[in-house]
């Protein structure tokens, strides 16, 4: 079949990117026709599943092949690989009739191809990656794994070149999957090794097949002038090449192929219509020497009028691939744009041949062009594997970031298999089982107790080969082996693998942790008599965002106990139940009560502020008669007066404040509203350079005496959980919520309460 894409192509060069590049082969008489013989009863009325007979495809693969240079033992090649499938035992039938060599290549290529057929056919739904972007790519970093035997590759290109040229031919659609493979895996790879003829028709077919509508559009726009354009074309070509000539440099000028798929990408990357893409008219210049193209530049520009945007030299900074050329877009009288290529035989073989141009023009040098050395077939091959490196490096994710760093690919430490759903896992080389199920999924990797490899169980440490298929054998529940972690048993390969199993363990020792933690926590609230208190709330109080992170801090011994108990209770002194007594009077009635307190019932007793609780006008407050020191005075809420009232409730008295008292008669007193009393204020903060002056500068402007304050940091220094006890003088505690309110709005202040 001749497609559109190979009109108007220049021939390329015999040299063989095959024979040169991987065909190790043994020469054997005749092995071509042998070959095909052996292949004949065994596929005679088989067809692939594009309806396609088995026997003819193998007969058109053999003669792409022919036509890219490959030798007959090559082409011999294709047979076997197309028989594998009907023999009970390929490997030993195919060593015994042909050698090892024959054997081996059948095999591998045979692998690539199920592989790919898998991928293509698995639901998409239970495919690893359900992006088809995504497959594809791993598709395409398997042919790379695959591709340290290149004869595979060469097979598998030729091949799906004739299952494109055999549905355009019958007419037949082709599936989204394989013509989108075709565009995006295999015409790149091609492009890269170099092989043209192949990439340019590949992309055409793929094209058409995916987006019919465009092709036949760009088609006709081609054919619309054909014709008029090819007449025009060759009118100048050969004006150009006489001129040239006559002006003393020596160049051939050509016409160049015109490839539908390049034509449509180029009008979309630059939003331009038909008319404006310059290949659609396009010359190539090939001149005798790097000093003969920059003449011929400079004549086709005397010549011509130069569009100033469109010239890029290659030759001075050539392309990453090496590719080397002048590009240039220059106008005729009539104004039509014309593309011309100017560049040496040398760089033109190199750019229709890629890499075979390596040791197709030994006389480049020693070190052969663009710095390779072509002076064995060693080298060569060396050559294509750096092509095809230099492709990995361009792929996306991880791995191309790896090689960009290290200087090294997938070819040197990565490996590809498969699920039981098609879907290609990217593996480190070695990688087991047991990495295979964790990058899958981590609670599979977790579960994981056995494996089955190409359907075969192996134990859990075997490393994994390309292409191979893997199927984990899991538990319903339960947790990884400490030995997975044990270097010396191979068990584990993949750092992501290791990071995992490390953090199930870590987590299972956090546990523990945790539950130490809260048993501790959980009796010093027993002990302190407040198991109502949540266990939330506790951790918020001291800081913490949830109450686990409280019991790992104690279940670590990285926070003292003691701390908790001290915001539970005030760290004052607890008064003894024996020191309380019955207490004379101790001043005259005429003196005024100490601390403005009256006494109910009763002319004037000695009265003391408690220090636990520390009232102050209008609190509620009750006494309690103590031995020696005359009423205490408690806030009615305060925990020590409850206490010591269940165990001595004969002693408590009735009290009020002074003040209020006289109010009630219709007197004041000087003193008593000129009284000022100690009140503690609890403030908790995260902990900062500057916070106690900020909070001092509070009660400060407030007018309120600070006589005292004490601190205590949970945690770092900068950064940690601040409490802060603070002792100030009010003449009425209902001031005082006023205050705190301006103590909570300071910067970093958590809250801030009464003691």
């Amino acid at each position: 079949m001749k497609s559109i894409s190979q009109v108007g192509e220049i021939p390329v060069s015999t040299a063989s990117i095959v024979t040169a590049t991987a065909d190790s082969l043994p020469t054997e008489p005749q092995a071509l026709a042998r070959a095909r013989a052996f292949a004949e009863p065994l596929l005679v009325g088989e067809v692939l599943e594009t309806g396609e007979n088995i026997l003819a495809h193998a007969d058109a693969v053999a003669l792409i092949l022919r036509t890219i240079g490959g030798s007959e033992a090559m082409q011999a090649a294709t047979y076997l690989v197309y028989s594998c499938q009907h023999l009970n035992k390929p490997q030993e039938v195919i060593t015994k009739a042909f050698g090892e060599n024959y054997a081996a290549l059948a095999l591998a290529t045979t692998k690539l191809v199920n592989v790919q057929r898998q991928a293509r056919t698995a639901d998409i739904k239970t495919q690893l990656l359900g992006d088809p972007a995504v497959q594809t790519e791993n598709v395409r970093k398997m042919l790379l794994a695959f591709s340290r035997d290149l004869r595979v590759v060469m097979l598998r290109l030729a091949s799906r070149l004739q299952t494109l040229r055999y549905l355009a031919a019958s007419r037949l659609p082709a599936s989204p999957s394989l013509a989108y493979e075709s565009l995006h895996v295999f015409a790149p790879l091609a492009n890269r090794l170099g092989i043209w003829q192949i990439k340019w028709e590949m992309e055409d077919l793929a094209f058409r097949f995916l987006e019919p509508d465009t092709y036949r559009e760009t088609a006709h726009l081609l054919d619309e002038k054909r014709i008029g354009r090819e007449q025009f074309m060759e009118s100048l070509r050969s004006q150009l090449e006489k001129e040239l000539n006559q002006d003393g440099i020596a160049a051939l000028v050509q016409g160049r192929p015109k490839h539908i798929y390049s034509i449509v990408k180029k009008m979309r990357g630059k939003s331009l219509d038909f008319e404006q893409v310059f290949d659609i008219r396009a010359l190539r210049v090939v001149a005798a020497d790097i000093n003969g193209c920059y003449a011929a530049l400079s004549f086709v520009h005397s010549r011509f009028v130069p569009v100033d945007s469109e010239f890029d030299d290659y030759i001075a900074k050539p392309k990453s691939n090496g590719y080397q050329s002048l590009h240039t877009v220059v106008r005729d009288e009539a104004g039509r744009a014309v593309e011309i290529q100017i560049r040496t035989q040398v760089m033109h073989d190199h750019a229709e041949n890629g890499v075979a141009a390596h040791w197709a023009y030994k006389e480049a040098g020693t070190k052969g062009y663009a710095g390779v050395s072509a002076s064995s077939e060693y080298d060569a091959k060396i050559a294509v594997l750096r092509q095809l490196l230099a492709w990995e490096r361009e792929l996306s994710g991880p791995a191309a970031e790896r090689a960009r760093n290290t200087d090294q690919g997938l070819f040197e430490d990565r490996i590809y298999v498969l699920t039981p759903d098609a879907a290609v896992v990217e593996l480190p080389q070695g990688a087991t089982a047991v990495d295979f199920a964790y990058s899958v999924h981590t609670d599979l990797g977790h579960r994981c107790r056995g494996a089955r490899i190409d359907g075969v169980m192996l134990p859990l440490n075997t490393p994994l080969q390309n292409g191979q298929t893997v199927e984990i054998i899991s538990a319903k529940d339960g947790g990884p082996s400490r030995d997975w972690l044990n270097p010396e048993l191979c068990f584990l390969t993949s750092h992501r693998a290791k990071s995992k199993v490390r953090a199930w363990f870590n987590a299972l020792e956090m546990a523990q942790t945790v539950a130490k933690g809260r048993e501790a926590v959980e009796k010093v609230l027993q002990r302190e008599g407040k198991t109502a208190m949540k266990l939330v709330d506790l951790a918020d109080q001291l800081g913490f965002k949830c109450a686990d992170d409280l019991f790992e801090m104690v279940g670590k011994d990285e926070l003292s106990l003691r701390t908790i108990e001290n915001m539970l209770r005030p760290p004052e002194p607890v008064l003894s139940q024996d020191d309380y007594v019955l207490a004379k009077k101790a001043r005259p009635a005429s003196h005024s009560p100490k601390g403005g307190v009256l006494v109910v019932g009763m002319d004037s007793l000695l009265t003391q502020l408690a220090k636990c609780c520390k009232p102050a006008p209008p609190d509620e407050i009750l006494g309690f008669v103590t031995k020696g020191r005359g009423v205490g005075i408690h806030r009615s809420d305060c925990s020590n007066f409850r206490n010591m009232a269940a165990g001595s409730p004969e002693r408590i008295i009735e009290v009020a404040w002074g003040g209020a008292a006289h109010a009630e008669g219709g007197s004041s007193s000087n003193v008593s509203r000129r009284a000022v009393y100690p009140v503690d204020v609890l403030v908790q903060a995260v902990d900062r350079q500057g916070l106690l002056r900020d909070i001092s500068e509070v009660f400060n402007k407030e007018k309120m005496n600070v006589i005292g304050v004490q601190t205590q940091t949970v945690g770092d220094k900068r950064g940690g959980m601040a409490w802060m006890t603070f002792t100030v003088e009010v003449s009425e505690s209902s001031r005082l919520a006023h205050v705190l309110s301006l103590v909570v709005d300071v910067p970093d202040v958590r809250s801030a309460r009464r003691r």
